[in-house]
């Protein structure tokens, strides 16, 4: 493929820590005040910050985001674009696909300046990346119209006094995860795979416990460090503001005794408990892509190529097997085989159904112990709209530093879909 058909990412790709929503589940994360606009925001100014290139090369900002839920979300991308530091003349479009939105991201900028029909050749860079405040509000439904105390409320904040007894607000986040296709809620798809893949409490239990092992030597090892930019957060106007640094789930204390006591969290009898599902975390994370002449011409480092891409559609109820044909598309699409692959960055969104992808994955001819070497979801957790991007830029840093060469991006997407990248290093 020539340079003027290659797309690459750029060196200087920043990632925010990932936040859990709550403090050990009885106060507000340390994200709590930050909106998913605020946090891919900051993602963008690191990452322009660190990419050696001129910002004023950037000729557009796509941005995945999930849930549209949040305070500011309907101007997402845009929101991003300026909180970054970019300026009003630079467009954004904001892509929402579910848990694949920050690797759609990168596919649909990758798109965009490859088709060249709404590409800006004088400003031929692109940032792409994802975010996601997973601190989703409580909604109050069907009151629009209706008498709240003396008025019909049309628009504006409701006065809760105002509202008769019985009235109840609706949790987003969990509403969020339940498929009405499916009928199903995003958990019990992972039981179902489960089932049919015969895989018992103990192996994932025992997956679980892998991802905070391996997490937590990458983190002391500090192969995270050049991905990350630290975030400082004022949770006390009278103390000095924290600085987060790390990933906040990860768990250094953890054995298979203590996930065993764990009950089973969704189902009566199931086996996803909250110490083998993935962490609800806030996150964000950016990179700058272009071609790869384009690169070359104005002196930026590549740090890897997009090499193929795979979209994959699936029976909704078993929704976390869409990476399985999502891979086997990217795979053909960049013209090599599992054999090929060196790493692989495979959201896990349940031990389950982490553990049945991987097992169609080593038919495919990928080694099972190259999936997630560095820990997944369940110990760092998932920012659903950021994930992709969080993972891209990842893979991308890890083939940098252990000299190897095709990595693999992938992820399920609520609904009954899959989505993966495959990445060459530079």
């Amino acid at each position: 493929m020539t340079d003027d058909r290659t797309i690459v990412i750029l060196d200087g790709a920043k990632r925010l820590p990932r936040a859990d929503m709550l403090i050990n589940n009885k106060e507000p994360g340390l994200f709590s005040r930050f909106s998913t606009t605020q946090l891919g925001g900051m993602a963008i100014r690191s990452t322009l910050e660190n990419t050696a290139l001129d910002p004023g090369l950037i000729g557009h900002v796509v941005m995945g985001m999930a849930s549209h839920a949040h305070r500011d979300a309907i101007y997402a991308a845009q929101g991003m674009r300026w909180r970054g530091g970019l300026g009003d003349d630079v467009p954004a479009l904001t892509v929402a696909r579910i848990c694949g939105s920050g690797a759609e991201a990168v596919a649909i900028g990758s798109e965009i300046i490859l088709a060249g029909v709404r590409h800006d050749r004088d400003r031929p860079f692109m940032v792409v990346g994802g975010g996601e405040s997973m601190q989703y509000p409580f909604c109050l439904y069907t009151y629009r119209g209706k008498k709240v105390g003396a008025t019909v409320q049309k628009y504006g904040p409701v006065d809760v006094k105002g509202l008769p007894a019985g009235s109840h607000l609706q949790d987003s986040l969990l509403m969020n995860l339940y498929d009405p296709g499916a009928q199903m809620s995003m958990a019990s798809t992972g039981e179902e795979l489960g089932r049919r893949y015969g895989i018992t409490r103990l192996e994932a239990d025992e997956f679980g416990h892998r991802s905070h092992v391996l997490a937590s030597k990458t983190r002391d090892a500090g192969h995270f460090d050049e991905e990350t930019a630290p975030v400082s957060v004022v949770t006390d106007a009278a103390q000095e503001p924290v600085e987060v640094r790390h990933d906040t789930h990860i768990m250094d204390k953890i054995s298979l005794q203590k996930m065993a006591r764990l009950p089973a969290a969704f189902e009566a009898g199931g086996i996803i408990t909250a110490g083998n599902a993935s962490a609800v975390v806030d996150g964000a994370a950016a990179m700058v892509i272009g071609k790869a002449s384009d690169a070359k011409k104005h002196g930026a480092k590549p740090l890897a190529r997009i090499a193929g891409m795979g979209v994959a559609a699936c029976d909704p109820q078993i929704m976390g097997w869409g990476p399985v044909p999502a891979v086997r598309i990217a795979l053909e699409n960049a013209g090599i085989k599992g054999k090929d692959i060196d790493q692989v960055e495979l959201n896990e969104a349940f031990a389950p159904q982490a553990l049945a992808c991987m097992r169609d994955f080593e038919e495919m001819g990928i080694d099972p112990a190259k999936v997630n070497p560095m820990g997944g979801a369940i110990a760092l957790g998932h920012p659903l709209g950021a994930t992709g991007s969080i993972l891209t830029l990842t893979c991308a840093y890890a083939l940098r530093r252990n000299n190897q060469r095709h990595g693999v991006v992938t992820m399920c997407i609520g609904g009954g879909q899959g989505i993966a990248l495959v990445l060459e290093s530079m």
